[in-house]
């Protein structure tokens, strides 16, 4: 498979011009790559007009991910805003979007920026864990009214996964539009069999090829099913490019590019390395640690019933000159892949199951509630508005959702009220300020 886009750029570093274009560093400079970052000169494409290299290179991406598939250089939350201005404009109308509660901020953002009627599902009375089921979707269409759109994050942070088939199954019985947020499970297309959204009936979905993927940060698609209407792929790029820069990364556009023929052979690396995660999930469960979630390239640990706090054993690995992706007072979430090799994985075995249990610690996370909803995310984000001290903040509406939250999971969302649920569980999680409406 051909790399077009670093093959241009390979060849144009290879002449030695003279740069009088942008950027500014005019291929030289103390890092040592800049001679890789160019911008649209002529025969580079443009990254949201694509009909020459860029283009080439999403085809070959378009084959690997058997869809439509469009490049990012801003990340799953620029596509996320994309996906959902799509269906906004598909339908004519301001939409009524369904949500799981555990949304990423880039949803709320957009909720702010496009203005569509959020209804807020939860799957249980705590949706630190959703659990959104086929049976949890049949009972709230039958009982709500109908939503124009379905969206949900699968794999959620801590690495739990939804039942998409049988999801989409519902959503296609109701004639509801289904859109994924797999930023963390890129990877997911090239396991045997492969458990991609699109692959199990998602409309559109996002992933972050920098997440799971060995792409550079911010490399991310957005894939359009071959089932779903004509429109939204017809309409991808104009949908990334109103939240786009106009000056995406040519490095992280090479990065996609390089990374079409790797992912060739990509499924059979994943799949031996996906034996070994298992391997070592299967130590960890026998020496008495808690595993969350059913993600293949992660280990999340309820850390609490084993005697430690995830901080703690965070802290622990880090002095073992291992870095977890993230942990809190609950839970400790490592992020794997196929780049980690045999030593690094002993080495975070070896670690692990050197510690010793010790008596569970009860203290339980708070459960969070959905506040009461008091004006739209956009009328909140938009008002004036102020910071101050949590304990100064009961009764008042959240202004911007920038809250620190637990995996992934806001706290609370623009336009809602703070009460003394959402003050308690900001306690426990070390949030200081709110910024709220005046």
């Amino acid at each position: 498979m051909k790399t077009p886009i670093l093959d241009f750029t390979k060849n144009y570093i290879s002449k030695n011009s003279v740069r009088l274009h942008m950027p500014g560093h005019k291929g030289c400079g103390p890092l040592g790559f800049e001679e890789f970052d160019i911008t649209e000169i002529a025969g580079a494409d443009s990254l949201y007009e694509a009909d020459g290299i860029i283009k080439l290179s999403e085809q070959n991406a378009s084959e690997l991910f058997g869809c439509p598939t469009f490049y990012s250089t801003e990340g799953s939350s620029h596509c996320i805003r994309a996906m959902l201005y799509l269906v906004v404009t598909y339908l004519g109308k301001r939409p009524r979007i369904a949500a799981g509660r555990n949304a990423h901020k880039a949803f709320l953002s957009a909720g702010a920026l496009i203005d569509f009627d959020i209804d807020w599902l939860t799957g249980s009375e705590n949706y630190l864990c959703l659990n959104i089921t086929p049976d949890y979707l049949e009972n709230y269409f039958k009982s709500s009214p109908l939503p124009d759109a379905l969206y949900l994050t699968s794999p959620d942070y801590l690495g739990n996964t939804l039942d998409i088939t049988g999801i989409s199954k519902v959503c296609k019985k109701y004639g509801v539009l289904l859109l994924i947020d797999n930023a963390h499970g890129a990877y997911q297309r090239f396991l045997s069999p492969s458990n991609h959204p699109i692959d199990l009936g998602a409309d559109m979905c996002c992933d972050s090829a920098h997440k799971t993927l060995p792409a550079l940060t911010g490399a991310a698609y957005l894939h359009v099913s071959k089932s779903a209407n004509p429109y939204f792929a017809e309409n991808a790029k104009a949908a990334l490019s109103l939240f786009g820069s106009t000056s995406p990364s040519y490095l992280i556009l090479q990065s996609l590019d390089a990374l079409n023929p790797y992912l060739l052979d990509y499924g059979r690396r994943l799949n031996d390395f996906v034996l070994k995660v298992d391997t070592l999930k299967t130590k960890l469960l026998g020496n008495g640690f808690c595993l969350v979630g059913n993600e293949k390239l992660k280990i999340t640990i309820a850390t609490k019933p084993f005697g430690y706090l995830g901080n703690e054993v965070a802290d622990i690995l880090a002095q073992n000159n291992i870095v977890a992706e993230f942990s809190d007072p609950d839970y400790l979430t490592l992020m794997l892949t196929p780049e980690i090799d045999d030593t690094a994985l002993s080495c975070l075995e070896k670690v692990l199951l050197s510690l010793s249990p010790k008596p569970a610690i009860d203290e339980k996370p708070p459960v969070i509630l959905l506040p009461k909803k008091i004006m739209s995310p956009k009328s909140a984000c938009m008002s004036a508005a102020q910071t101050l001290p949590i304990d100064d903040c009961f009764g008042k509406v959240l202004a911007l959702g920038t809250v620190g939250c637990p995996p992934a999971v806001p706290i609370i969302a623009s336009g809602e009220e703070i009460d003394e649920n959402v003050i308690n569980a900001a306690r426990y999680y070390g949030i200081k300020n709110f910024t709220v409406v005046k």
